[in-house]
């Protein structure tokens, strides 16, 4: 969903057959559009609602993205307020079990003075997922859910968080301690031999669940794994959150979709399209673009071994051009080589019948250190 602030700042597409582009003459100011995005669950789970402003597509691609500062809050027909948690960088965040059977507004004053009022919404009851798992095909391995839809839930949007565990190429459980001028085992806290890394992926995945028999819709897409990927080479972890949507959210998120897929040809459709269900108080005209939902929101979580993939062999570009130096570093030159952190200790080298090692044979940081790459703190819904 992240996608929305680049593509709704898109104005113009070019044809590759023209000489000459056309770059119209366009203020950067004229094209600060308040972007809104988010899903709201009603029964507490903490869920973000993200502010950003859109920006001219000729920015440079180091650009900052602009956020508003601004006060936000889910109202009732009813008269109840509820309020959002502003957690910076045009991040805020809803945690409230409100009543699913009342009609609520979502209203939005920024800190420049201008204030947004959603459509009214009406939360739709998200079905569980009935079912997820993996399976491995020539290409890799797809992951995939089955469930159901109703009369109330038709329209479908899945969104994935991922988590996995990986090695560096090379295993060191050694260090340099300069205090003696030896090679030491390292602690428990210092080993970078397992790390994790996690992403929050940006898919649009989309599906109408009576376009099937009986609204079952069985072993849905999620994401495809190419074989060799980092993500399956320990232990991987995907969280799935399955959304019900109404025939507008649906058409929102369908034509945000095209415009991902489909930008960079004459036929794409164009992203001023894009519209959504808010409007600017001051002055209607002004476009406001996102859509905001409110509904529960279905979640669940597999974990997949390598064993479960077998045979998975990684095949990690950071990782290339990565060996054991096959000379021996012995003790006198230990500072010399290990002291400065760039190269590190790798194998023990022990004399014939001798039990301490008469040097060490080494590697560069990057191939032995996954702390480079990711982080040693496992995750707290980590299950091993």
């Amino acid at each position: 969903m992240n996608r929305l602030v680049p593509l709704v700042c898109i104005f113009l597409l070019w044809i590759s057959a023209c000489r000459e582009p056309f770059d119209p003459d366009l203020k950067p100011t004229d094209l600060t559009v308040l972007v809104v995005e988010g899903y709201l669950d009603t029964e507490g789970l903490p869920s973000i609602l993200k502010l950003s402003y859109s920006r001219n597509v000729n920015t440079e691609e180091d650009h900052t993205p602009s956020y508003p500062g601004a006060i936000v809050s889910l109202s009732s027909e009813s008269g109840v307020t509820y309020p959002f948690t502003d957690l910076g960088f045009g991040e805020f965040e809803f945690a409230h079990d409100i009543p699913e059977d009342e009609f609520y507004r979502l209203y939005i004053s920024t800190n420049d003075g201008k204030s947004y009022t959603s459509d009214l919404l009406k939360p739709i009851l998200t079905p569980d997922i009935i079912d997820v798992g993996i399976e491995k095909n020539d290409l890799g391995a797809e992951i995939y859910l089955t469930t159901r839809g109703d009369d109330n839930a038709d329209d479908f949007l899945w969104t994935f968080e991922e988590m996995y565990a990986f090695r560096p190429k090379l295993l060191s459980y050694f260090k340099y301690d300069p205090e003696v001028n030896d090679i030491v085992n390292r602690s428990l806290d210092e080993r970078t031999d397992l790390c994790y890394r996690g992403t929050v992926s940006s898919d649009l995945i989309l599906e109408t669940s009576s376009r099937f028999e009986d609204q079952f819709v069985f072993r849905q897409s999620i994401t495809h794994i190419k074989q060799g990927d980092e993500r399956l080479s320990v232990r991987y972890s995907i969280l799935i959150s399955q959304k019900a949507l109404d025939s507008k959210a649906s058409e929102f998120w369908e034509t945000l979709r095209r415009n991902t897929d489909d930008i960079g040809t004459i036929f794409s459709p164009l992203p001023s399209n894009i519209g959504g269900n808010f409007k600017n108080d001051q002055d209607p005209s002004v476009p406001v673009v996102g859509f905001v939902s409110l509904g529960t929101v279905k979640q669940r979580r597999l974990f997949v071994d390598v064993r479960e993939v077998s045979p998975w062999i990684p095949d990690v570009p950071d990782y290339y051009n990565c060996f054991v130096e096959p000379d021996t570093v012995r003790r006198l030159d230990y500072g010399a080589s290990f002291g400065g952190g760039g190269f590190v200790p790798v194998n023990p080298i022990f004399p014939e019948n001798g039990t301490a090692p008469i040097g060490y044979q080494g590697a560069v940081r990057r191939c032995t250190d996954c702390t480079l790459r990711g982080t040693t703190v496992k995750p707290d819904f980590w299950e091993d």
